[in-house]
């Protein structure tokens, strides 16, 4: 499949019209028409940000059935467009734990630092998001983002002690849904107790082993 017809399929299965997952987006909508006809593609931060929302890998959005990336897809931003990000510490995906201590720097496209001043990064200790976020990862955090529904996010349910999960907000409920191969229970707030502290948004990450360090 083409980008424009992975958009297309995810939004179908999804059941949202064009105008509404462009409202989801916060975008016109005639660039989700744009996209799903080919006319254009989106940048990677929309990429990441249609990832996020829909619950799929960004590889299920820019590559095809065998793998490979697509035409007219955004590729990799070469080493010689990165720079440093400080990692601040350990967030877990499983249950909420201690924060952990883990400071030093990585190297992440400059594009993306750029779109997102305030970021930082964390490394991620367990599985329970291992379907978009593979354990040991860093994630980059964006404090200043709103989140959205279906999202990642970092939260404390504990003072003190984070954890990473998808974002699912309600009236007056806020969940916290595991995207894991393996089963976790989802994380259900309801009344005052949904006023969550959401450390940021998820909006980039690297695998583990793939950083490289300052």
């Amino acid at each position: 499949m083409s980008v424009s017809a992975n958009i297309r399929r995810l939004r179908v299965s999804a059941d949202l019209t064009q105008g509404e997952l462009a409202e989801k987006l916060d975008v016109a909508r005639s660039t989700v028409t744009q996209w799903e006809n080919g006319w254009s593609s989106p940048r990677m931060g929309m990429i990441q940000k249609l990832a996020s929302f829909f619950g799929v890998s960004t590889a299920d959005i820019v590559t095809d059935s065998g793998g490979q990336t697509l035409p007219g897809a955004l590729a990799p931003v070469a080493s010689s467009a990165m720079v440093p990000l400080r990692v601040l510490g350990a967030t877990h995906a499983g249950d909420p734990a201690e924060e952990l201590a883990d400071e030093r720097l990585v190297e992440v496209p400059e594009t993306v630092a750029r779109n997102h001043p305030d970021a930082f990064m964390l490394r991620v200790d367990g599985d329970c998001m291992d379907r978009s976020y593979p354990e040991g990862c860093l994630v980059m955090v964006d404090p200043s983002l709103e989140p959205w529904n279906g999202c990642a996010v970092v939260a404390e349910p504990t003072p003190g002690e984070s954890v990473l999960r998808r974002y699912m907000r309600g009236q007056s409920s806020l969940m916290l849904v595991a995207d894991s191969f393996n089963e976790y229970e989802d994380m259900v707030f309801t009344g005052e107790a949904a006023d969550v502290r959401l450390v940021g948004t998820v909006v980039w990450f690297q695998a583990a082993g793939e950083e490289r360090r300052r």
